[in-house]
């Protein structure tokens, strides 16, 4: 009886725990998706912050997914206002429009908070200790580097990444620049030359060279391996991009769905691609024989001389294998979508405005004089094409926002913002603000810049396609010495001219790019 008697407690004490355990499970999930953000939902509207209503664990995802859907269903007119942002982020640009710049979205659970006022734009980016990337950030099932690490790692990256991106340093790779875009130039010739003039989508041409430059600057090569490694990429961003716009849902990542095993498939191709190279660089290394400066030997000596400064043994110095290659990874896309976006808007607004086409190719003229072979000297005497790059950048940014979050109770200008709060400094709406750049915002205009960044903002915190602060895009120089190079080039040798079967379609696939391609009509310039 005695031993029943204990058997029954034991029984009871296990219901206890069950139920306990359970309602506690229960509470967790209750606060997550409806009393926490409620609670957030009070705070910020007690500040004069102001958005939907908070919808049950899906928030504004659905129909910011909707209204994705509907508007990338076809081209938009092209005219001489590039208001893009209704097509591009069409849901943030509603809520701003009928909530004011002081407003937020649902993201799921979490708020996020646009800011749009120059004077608190600064901090999210110079403070980034206390905004941080989120560690849900949807980029890191991608990528795992300089863009999507906080704190030390990012410190420590950030340090032994450097001196690859030094400008004398990148000022060695011209050579590389002007030997991929000459291959590119001398096809386009050979088609040019059958018939006198071709139409051509160029988006394709573009991210090939900018593919075959990063192969040569990052690796050494532009063999097999390289294309391989921008195919798998562009093939995993645009599984990505689909994932993006449909409805966010807490987990789904890690179930075996056919898109998820293959994303995951091909992360695994492309880490034994990177980490084949990297082995191949450390095994001539070890064997004496003489780094090569390019992107990843730079990278690797810098390494090495981090780890020694810090004791070969202590496992926390440098960066590891796994860190080499994530990194490998990000300066490869970045690398190359990031000057590939830029060539291709810049080729769609010449061709729509053909008085700046000729003014840009005058210039070009100019400073090279019969040498056709680009310098570093000659290249940062380009005023024109630097203006213009420069209003490309404002009116087609590659990245169209950038977000941050609070780990804690955070101050932002007259704005208290909970622990939990995502804010989106949302570039694409900022870079066509009329308040902030005039009535004229929206067209073409690259004489707003003739006198530098600083003149064109009014000194304000209003002007940032490449991020700004401590964590600026670290290959933003990179980026304008390939574009100036292709451009340069491009304009040396052809004029073009919109075809009639361009349609004007901007859509994010991470970079903002051209939905349907960029067809332009080339003729050899006489």
């Amino acid at each position: 009886m005695k031993a029943a008697s204990m058997g029954s407690c034991c029984v009871a004490l296990s219901f206890v725990l069950v139920g306990i355990t359970v309602i506690r499970w229960a509470w967790r999930v209750l606060d997550w998706v409806w009393l926490k953000p409620r609670k957030l939902e009070r705070c910020l509207r007690q500040q004069g912050l102001t958005g939907k209503p908070y919808r049950l664990f899906f928030g504004d995802t659905k129909e910011n997914s909707m209204m994705l859907k509907q508007t990338q269903s076809k081209p938009i007119k092209l005219s001489t206002s590039h208001d893009i942002a209704p097509r591009v982020i069409p849901f943030q640009h509603l809520i701003v429009n009928s909530y004011g710049k002081n407003s937020f979205i649902w993201m799921g659970t979490r708020p996020r908070v646009n800011i749009m006022n120059p004077e608190d734009l600064r901090d999210p980016f110079y403070e980034y200790d206390t905004f941080q990337k989120s560690m849900e950030d949807p980029l890191r099932k991608l990528f795992s580097g300089l863009g999507t690490i906080n704190g030390e790692k990012w410190a420590k990256h950030r340090k032994i990444i450097n001196p690859a991106f030094h400008l004398e340093k990148l000022k060695c790779l011209l050579p590389t620049f002007h030997q991929s875009c000459r291959e590119m130039i001398d096809t386009w010739e050979s088609l040019v030359a059958e018939e006198g003039s071709c139409e051509l989508d160029v988006w394709s041409s573009l991210e090939s060279l900018t593919s075959d430059v990063i192969s040569r600057a990052a690796f050494g090569s532009s063999d097999g391996e390289g294309r391989k490694i921008f195919q798998l990429l562009k093939e995993q961003t645009r599984l990505f991009a689909i994932s993006l716009r449909s409805v966010y849902i807490t987990g789904w990542s890690f179930l075996p769905t056919k898109m998820n095993k293959r994303m995951k498939g091909i992360n695994k191709e492309l880490r034994r691609l990177l980490q084949g190279i990297i082995n191949k660089r450390e095994e001539a290394i070890k064997t004496g024989e003489a780094p090569k400066y390019d992107l990843l030997g730079i990278l690797l000596v810098s390494n090495s001389k981090e780890i020694k400064e810090h004791g070969g043994n202590n496992k926390n110095a440098g960066m590891s294998i796994e860190d080499v290659i994530d990194e490998c990874k990000l300066f490869y896309f970045a690398g190359q979508d990031t000057t590939s976006v830029l060539l291709v808007w810049t080729m769609i607004l010449l061709s729509q405005n053909q008085n700046w086409q000729d003014r840009a190719r005058e210039e070009v003229f100019q400073v090279f004089g019969s040498n056709t072979t680009p310098t570093f000297d000659t290249l940062s005497r380009l005023l024109v094409v630097t203006m213009i790059l420069y209003e490309v950048l404002r009116l087609y940014p590659p990245g169209v926002a950038l977000s941050r979050i609070t780990d804690k109770k955070t101050q932002l200008g007259k704005l208290s913002l909970p622990a939990g709060v995502e804010v989106s400094l949302p570039t694409l709406l900022l870079h066509h603000d009329k308040e902030l750049w005039g009535d004229d915002a929206d067209e073409f205009k690259p004489e707003r810049f003739s006198e530098g960044i600083s003149k064109a903002t009014n000194n304000r915190f209003t002007y940032f396609p490449f991020g700004a602060g401590p964590r600026i895009c670290i290959g933003q120089n990179f980026a304008m010495m390939e574009a100036k190079m292709a451009l340069s080039l491009i304009l040396l040798h052809f004029n073009f001219e919109l075809s009639p079967s361009y349609g004007h379609a901007p859509s994010v696939i991470i970079t903002l790019q051209p939905q349907f391609g960029a067809h332009i009509i080339l003729r050899k310039h006489c």
